[in-house]
């Protein structure tokens, strides 16, 4: 049991890492980064339960906290936290929760391991995964609306990107589009897929070892 302890602590320990690092491969829009983050949070979710999960992207924001560059840009410090993308990142530790439990749901009900899914079982998992990070988008939203609500800088941007779908009218729907559906796409079609694909690998590539971090039968 102890030993079983400290595989899974060792392994949500890297997972905040791997996060870290994955924040680090984006691209801009405005002041929200396009990242590879949501990779990370998914993948704490698919090899951990669900209180290791939450614990790893603890650790992550914990690193941020303290100063570490481990958000997107080589950013940290509590202002990171407390800023506009704030939201995003306070939803994390919730996601991979989440993610988890839904995995773990699943492959309980269906009788299955990872390693042996196939294609449909793993297209459940995807939407799964699309279910789990609600919690981001949402605060994320919320955060965001705050802020844009204080800074016209904001607000403009906002708006501007709202523009491009002529949907600037309602501020409400602008700050939508600008903090979460643009994000959408790349989140869930590059970054969960990789996050299940990962997964998978490892399940198979080392079977025990995933049984003990992830407390499969």
């Amino acid at each position: 049991m102890k030993l079983r302890s400290s595989a899974r602590a060792a392994a949500a320990s890297l997972l905040a890492v791997v996060t870290a690092i994955l924040a680090q491969l984006s691209i801009r829009v405005g002041p929200v980064p396009y990242t590879m983050q949501n990779a990370g949070l998914i993948l704490s979710g698919l090899l951990l339960p669900p209180r290791w999960a939450l614990t790893s992207q603890l650790l992550y924001l914990a690193m941020i906290a303290l100063g570490a560059p481990a958000a997107a840009g080589f950013r940290g410090g509590l202002g990171v936290l407390l800023g506009p993308t704030g939201g995003y990142l306070a939803g994390f530790p919730i996601a991979a929760l989440l993610m988890s439990f839904l995995r773990e749901w699943y492959l309980r009900g269906t009788g299955k391991r990872l390693a042996k899914l196939g294609a449909r079982d793993l297209a459940v998992l995807w939407l799964l995964s699309a279910l789990s990070v609600t919690p981001v988008y949402v605060l994320g939203f919320l955060v965001f609306s705050y802020w844009a609500s204080l800074d016209p800088s904001l607000l403009a941007w906002t708006l501007s990107v709202a523009g491009w779908f002529g949907l600037a009218s309602d501020v409400r729907l602008a700050v939508a589009i600008a903090s979460v559906l643009i994000f959408l796409p790349q989140d869930l079609l590059m970054d969960h897929v990789l996050a299940l694909v990962v997964a998978q690998r490892v399940a198979r590539a080392l079977p025990s070892e995933y049984r003990i971090l992830a407390g499969e039968k």
